[in-house]
């Protein structure tokens, strides 16, 4: 496959400033949210990042369009990896989602996001239809992302699962969905929920409940969100200090280097330090909008706009459950919480956003 030398000029810095940026904040965060505990977790974070920048130059060097000729394959080994975790995979915490390869510990629902979003596209992009799309349209692309969807639920893992929907659904509505369609398939949901709460797993279910009222188990079940809630409110406006927060350092906010790793970040920093986070993060998801704007063809703007939606929902998801809008459904903070999976997986993303900007005026690859 040859590759233009026009690539070179074409490299998006603002991308790169950007991701480089919060990925530097990211790390200082979890070294204050990782003091004094066992393993040093900013240093493996570290080490993820290195390996997250070889696969996003990875993610990039390749055309996106080449990539996609294989999606529905690559697809389908990801689905693969999925089955394997209930025959191999290790259980942690009551749940069966990861799967050891050498030494290395992989989480194949994280993947699975991103083959979800190259299957999605190369169908939309190879389906062109005329008018907003209906039940019939939508059914190859439903099953696509049943199969992943069903079997991380019974990992159990809620949150991948309902993010793994949610990207079907911002595509659907980027593409265009007849009213009716989507005003069926939202009273359909809405009574389904009820039906659902029987599939629920019993930690699931005091989630959803902690979360309409915190105080009814304060030290059991409502002990993560309260203690969360603490710890952004007491941070001010300028916040505590860097590694001066109480409720982390003194160990009073649980999962702290992970799901709760922005409460720890609003402690030290304040409002203005979150805010600051916050614009950040909507410049990057802004500027992904952008690159899919201006994508040389109808499949690099369904990638990037896909890609940017799934920084969107990560953030959007992760801020809000630590605030308690919302449940807590274990979806970690891009480029912030600690996990190897989860780093790779953002900077592969973003490695797919930087090979649509960067091919946007090459005509030949």
């Amino acid at each position: 496959m040859k590759i233009d030398r026009r690539l070179i000029f074409n490299f998006d810095w603002t991308l790169m400033t950007l991701i480089t940026i919060i990925l530097g904040m990211g790390v200082l965060n979890l070294y204050s949210a990782g003091h004094g505990l066992s393993g040093e977790p900013h240093l493996k974070q570290m080490r993820w990042v290195v390996l997250g920048i070889g696969v996003m130059v990875l993610a990039f060097a390749f055309d996106y369009r080449w990539i996609a000729r294989y999606a529905y394959v690559i697809h389908a080994l990801a689905v693969v990896l999925l089955i394997a975790v209930f025959a191999v995979g290790s259980v942690t915490k009551g749940s069966q989602r990861w799967i050891n390869v050498g030494g290395f510990t992989m989480q194949p629902s994280e993947l699975v996001k991103i083959t979800l979003i190259f299957a999605l596209a190369k169908y939309f992009n190879d389906h062109r239809f005329e008018n907003r799309v209906g039940i019939r349209e939508l059914a190859v692309p439903f099953l696509i992302v049943l199969v992943p969807f069903v079997l991380v639920l019974k990992q159990p893992d809620l949150g991948t699962a309902l993010m793994l929907m949610i990207l079907f659904g911002s595509m659907v509505l980027f593409i265009g969905i007849r009213w009716r369609t989507l005003a069926g398939l939202v009273a359909l949901v809405l009574l389904v929920i009820p039906l659902g709460w029987n599939f629920l797993a019993e930690y699931q279910k005091e989630r959803v409940l902690t979360f309409v009222d915190p105080e009814r188990d304060p030290l059991g079940s409502g002990y993560h969100i309260i203690q969360s809630i603490i710890a952004v409110g007491s941070g001010g406006i300028l916040g505590k200090g860097f590694m001066k927060g109480t409720q982390s350092q003194l160990k009073f906010l649980p999962e702290q280097q992970t799901d709760f790793v922005f409460s720890v970040f609003a402690e030290e920093w304040g409002f203005l330090g979150a805010l600051l986070v916050l614009v950040l993060f909507l410049a990057l998801i802004l500027w992904g909008l952008k690159i899919a704007r201006h994508a040389r063809d109808y499949l690099g703007t369904l990638i990037a706009f896909s890609v940017t939606m799934l920084l969107f929902w990560g953030v959007f998801i992760n801020v809000a459950m630590v605030l308690g809008i919302l449940p807590v459904v274990g979806i970690p903070l891009p480029f912030f919480s600690y996990g190897g999976s989860s780093m790779v997986k953002m900077m592969a993303a973003m490695g797919f956003l930087m090979n649509v900007s960067m091919r946007r005026y090459v005509l030949q690859s």
